[in-house]
């Protein structure tokens, strides 16, 4: 009798003086295609995209993959993965930080990247902080929003949701947390870029050392064909979906232009590749060995 299928727990490259490791939080399954992706196009043509790249036309599997930056001064952790109960095939972070050769009284700072539940999930742990000993950073516009009368006084329910868990795993760092705007530095290397569209606050990335970059786009893109490939296409996901395709473009355009290595939250694990410009589209192209030798 088989094991059942298995992943990895984490991959590690050099990038100039600094070390990226991709840390595997899990995934879930999606058991319908559209209109999650593609909710402005035909449910054939999303089916079409996807066997023409040879995946299935009506489910998919997405990952969630946080990202640990060790600058040799402090360890720089992007985003926390679900937490714990939201299904046994997620919620990993803590197991995967520590086959990667982690503890999370280590890292010195979080970054969120938004405020999705996939993102900050795993701040708290069973009511206290799951890296007690780190400072966090995030976007201004994205707290501004998350913590707004807009947002605390919906009766929305999913929106109320949201707020109640934004409520309880974000605001309670406030005081120990730099809101930044596009341009700043999280740390010298680490520049935040304004990726607005999937929430009103995304941000994305740069990462450099030594002249070696890398771009973590986190959610400005969610799909490596169904998204990466369409980026015009609509995302169920994204809460402003013209300003979500303007980012997408924008930082595929930039991934494609420089020849930079870049990483995605919810690319397929390892989660980092390169962009390839193909007309008027892009292709993704899983990183291999370029940054190792």
């Amino acid at each position: 009798m088989g094991s059942g299928a298995a992943m990895t727990a984490y991959r590690r490259v050099k990038l100039g003086k600094f070390e990226v490791t991709t840390v595997f939080d899990g995934f879930a399954n999606v058991p319908k295609v559209f209109p999650i992706f593609g909710q402005n196009q035909s449910a054939e043509a999303v089916s079409q995209q996807l066997a023409a790249n040879y995946l299935p036309g009506n489910k998919m599997q997405i990952g969630f993959t946080p990202v640990v930056v060790n600058t040799g001064a402090e360890l720089i952790l992007f985003d926390t993965g679900n937490g714990l109960g939201r299904g046994a095939t997620r919620g990993h972070l803590a197991n995967s930080l520590k086959a990667a050769g982690f503890s999370a009284d280590q890292i010195d700072v979080v970054v969120i990247t938004h405020y999705h539940p996939d993102h900050i999930g795993g701040l708290m742990s069973e009511g206290k902080a799951t890296f007690p000993n780190a400072r966090y950073v995030t976007g201004e516009a994205e707290n501004n929003f998350w913590t707004s009368k807009k947002v605390t006084g919906s009766s929305d329910k999913k929106m109320m949701g949201r707020s109640k868990l934004i409520q309880g795993n974000v605001v309670p760092f406030a005081e120990k947390t730099t809101f930044l705007k596009g341009g700043k530095d999280v740390v010298t290397g680490i520049t935040a870029i304004e990726a607005f569209g999937h929430t009103p606050g995304h941000m994305a990335y740069n990462i450099e050392s030594d002249g070696k970059r890398l771009l973590l786009w986190a959610d400005a893109c969610n799909h490596y064909v169904a998204s990466l490939q369409k980026p015009e296409w609509h995302v169920i996901f994204d809460m402003d979906k013209d300003a979500a395709i303007a980012s997408r473009k924008s930082i595929l355009d930039m991934a494609a232009a420089d020849k930079v290595p870049a990483t995605g939250y919810h690319m397929p694990f390892p989660a980092m590749g390169y962009v390839e410009k193909v007309g008027d589209a892009h292709r993704w192209i899983p990183l291999t060995y370029q940054l190792d030798i």
